[in-house]
Parts: C-alpha cells; structure tokens; sequence
C-alpha cells in the first residue's frame, strides 16, 4: 500500500506535492487510518451505516422532488 511518485525534471515541489496529495486521497489510505484509530463496536458501525443510509435516502428523496 505504499504510495509514491517520482519528481518530473523541472517540476515544482508544489506541484509534486499536489500530485502526491491526490494519489493518496484516491488511493483511500488515509480514510483506513483514520478508520482504524478508533475501535468501534459492531453494534455502532450497524448504527452509523444505518444513518448514512437514511441520510442517503432524504437526499435521493430531495433531489427527485
């Protein structure tokens, strides 16, 4: 799961900085990390799945209004 890029002959560190930001936004690592820093219990991730899917299904019933 290691990310990496090389730096393009007379590229910025700006914009290798940039590219290197977006390779790990969509490669989800940072989204694991952080899921994995707290422990929740079964029970509460049934719960909070299960208010991200109502919230999902008021937006679904907003936009269609």
């Amino acid at each position: 799961m290691a990310v990496g890029i090389t730096i393009q002959p007379n590229e910025s560190i700006d914009r290798a900085l940039r590219r290197f930001k977006k390779k790990c936004e969509r490669s989800k690592i940072l989204r694991e990390y952080r899921r994995h820093t707290v422990y929740l219990k079964p029970s509460e991730e049934r719960r909070l799945e299960m208010i991200r899917a109502r919230r999902r299904q008021r937006r679904a019933a907003a936009e269609e209004e």
